[in-house]
């Protein structure tokens, strides 16, 4: 069976899993099953297939599960989400056919991808600016003390979600150039390797300028997902366990001063050691704690789609569903058992990405792949590792499952790159 074949064929278990997921809904609220659910799974089917026929055109030779697991991740997030807010599951539905149009234009129009290392500093620029708009006055918007969206009328978007994929292909760009230079320029000092500054500086200045740019937006989830991207980058470059250990410790030093000026990272720690603080666990802390319970009420199999209890007398007991805790949701309704399912898909996906960077030919392709990947399956730890208390919990999406459209849109604009990497990898060697 060719690749493109299984990638058609792995798209109906996605299809199938809609239909039984909305079919389940109908029966927990209405106890009747209605044939509604068969005609959302064939739409949503009819939707991957037509982007299935783009990949099979453009794109013969790409890796054939990356977009069957994403409709599988997608198909999780419209149905919860459904089960949420059925408007918010309409506006869902329209952004990831959206996405897919914006995927679409991607593959079709950036036929060669490598274009983009001539605009490095370009695009560096361009995912700055981004970084930088949700302070711009008038049309920045602040939620829970972040400084994460954009507004101009009713259109709003999430900006950090489109810079980490210019940022990312800024750092594949230079580190293609520099990383020979990086490791051979190199000097040990107290038994510690150091890069040369003269190489290592601009890459410095650019991500330093972001990593600013992100603590002034108070966007901490990014923070850490912008970091973490370019210090494996940086160890897939240079294969040097001792540039990732100084970055580490420069962004441990960093983050401490941050803390000690920055009250809203102060109270994010605070209630990340003990939501359940008297003073905090019915104020500040109740989102965490809220989802704390939640997980723990939907035990090993869950309480069934729909079944969750999430209000009383119109008081949300758990803020934010559809978005931050999204997780949690699907951990209540789910179990453990549907939770650990979602997270082997992602891991799946982080797999292939990183199989891709792997068959890579060139420098360019090889660190555009991993950089996406990572920053993908670091922003997955972020908010699975916030609504478990893990880390901090921040206001970052789950790719492709929480509603947003910034964040579904951007994402597929990723997938579309990868897709653009994968097919020139496993090309044969004479038509690349």
């Amino acid at each position: 069976m060719t690749a493109r074949n299984r990638e058609l064929l792995a798209l109906v278990p996605a299809s199938l899993l809609v239909a039984a997921g909305f079919a389940a809904l109908f029966i927990q609220q209405s106890q009747r099953l209605s044939d509604v659910s068969l005609t959302y799974g064939a739409m949503f089917l009819g939707v991957c297939v037509a982007a299935h026929l783009v990949v099979r055109i453009r794109l013969p030779y790409a890796d054939p599960y990356l977009l069957p697991l994403v409709a599988v991740l997608a198909c999780f997030g419209l149905v919860v989400i459904y089960r949420l807010d059925e408007a918010k599951a309409l506006r869902q539905a329209g952004w990831f056919g959206f996405g897919l149009v914006l995927f679409t234009l991607t593959i079709v129009f950036l036929k060669d991808f490598r274009v983009l290392e001539r605009y490095r500093y370009t695009i560096a620029a361009a995912g700055l600016a981004l970084l930088l708009l949700p302070r711009v006055p008038g049309i920045g918007q602040q939620v829970n003390g972040a400084y994460l969206g954009v507004g101009v009328g009713a259109f709003q978007f999430q900006p950090a979600e489109f810079g980490k994929i210019a940022i990312v292909i800024f750092l594949a760009a230079y580190l293609r150039d520099t990383r020979q230079l990086l490791v051979q320029g190199a000097r040990r000092v107290l038994g510690v390797t150091l890069p040369p500054l003269k190489h290592f500086g601009p890459l410095l200045v650019v991500w330093g300028a972001a990593m600013f740019l992100l603590f002034f937006i108070q966007d901490l989830g990014s923070s850490i997902m912008y970091f973490g991207g370019f210090l494996a980058l940086l160890y897939v470059a240079t294969n040097r366990l001792s540039f990732v250990t100084i970055g580490l410790v420069l962004f441990g030093i960093g983050a401490w001063g941050m803390y000690q000026i920055r009250t809203h990272i102060q109270d994010r720690v605070e209630i990340w050691l003990d939501p359940f603080k008297p003073q905090l666990v019915e104020h500040s802390g109740y989102q965490i704690a809220q989802s704390l319970f939640a997980q723990a009420d939907g035990g090993l199999f869950g309480t069934g789609f729909g079944a969750a209890l999430l209000s009383v007398g119109g008081t949300s007991l758990l803020p934010a569903a559809d978005t931050d805790l999204i997780y949690s949701v699907i951990v209540n309704e789910l179990g453990l058992a549907g939770a650990c399912g979602l997270l082997l898909v992602y891991m799946l996906f982080a797999e292939r990405g990183m199989k891709v960077a792997m068959i890579a030919s060139d420098s360019f392709s090889k660190l555009l792949a991993a950089g996406l990947t990572s920053v993908f399956a670091l922003q997955v730890f972020v908010i699975v590792g916030g609504v478990t208390k893990v880390i901090p919990l921040t206001g970052v999406t789950l790719p492709f499952v929480s509603y947003g459209g910034s964040s579904i849109v951007a994402n597929f604009v990723l997938l579309a790159l990868l897709l653009l990497v994968s097919d020139r990898a496993r090309r044969p060697a004479h038509l690349r």
